[in-house]
């Protein structure tokens, strides 16, 4: 595997150290990053006091990483406005939602479905004018005004240490499941402008991909 968010918990390994079958490779989730994100955004508004937290339930990861954010959000001074979306239609259910409760800005945390609809998911946010930070990179170049995650592009290099080792004999049951250590910063600049939202120049110092 070259990235399953949690692959303890959804019984693909026995544990990161030890995997105990026939799976192994790489995990693309660290929880330190979902309250990361929550931090860059607040730098971005920091005005808002209240953040909308976009999450599909059905997802074993997004109720771990909400609990994080809901952790960290005191100190910030903000509070949150969780908000679900298990179908695509959910996502302009939550928008309305959004566009009822006006929340300071929007925490998208990564789904396979919210990948698929990003293109509404992004024209919803633009269109409420919304601070959004998102999982990662093609959502800023689509549109998005920021992301922070995981660099996949290093995963898929990595993940091909692992085929290296099982050709050469090695057990999966004995290889590590190893997590992310290179995650990038991405800010869209147009988009920033388009929503009336100044970036700070400490985090264009600070990105990996500036989108002009």
């Amino acid at each position: 595997m070259a990235y399953v968010a949690d692959p303890v918990g959804i019984g693909l390994v026995a544990s990161l150290a030890w995997p105990g079958g026939n799976i192994t490779g790489l995990s693309d989730f660290n929880l330190f990053v979902v309250t990361k994100r929550l931090e860059l955004l607040k730098e971005v508004v920091p005005t808002a006091s209240r953040i909308a937290v976009l999450l599909n339930p059905s997802n074993p990861t997004h109720p771990l990483q909400l609990k994080e954010i809901q952790v960290a959000a005191p100190a910030l001074r903000v509070t949150l406005l969780p908000l679900e979306a298990k179908r695509p239609e959910d996502i302009d259910r939550a928008f309305a939602t959004i566009r009822t409760e006006r929340p300071g800005a929007l925490i998208v945390i990564g789904d396979p479905m919210f990948g698929t609809h990003r293109t509404r998911m992004l024209e919803l946010a633009v269109k409420s004018r919304l601070a959004a930070i998102y999982s990662s990179r093609p959502y800023v170049e689509a549109g998005g005004l920021m992301s922070y995650g995981t660099d996949f592009a290093e995963l898929h290099r990595r993940a091909a240490t692992y085929v290296d080792k099982i050709v050469k004999g090695a057990k999966p049951a004995n290889l590590p499941v190893e997590q992310p250590t290179k995650f990038e910063l991405v800010i869209n600049l147009k988009t920033a402008k388009q929503i009336g939202v100044t970036i700070p120049q400490s985090l264009l110092y600070l990105a990996d991909k500036v989108i002009k």
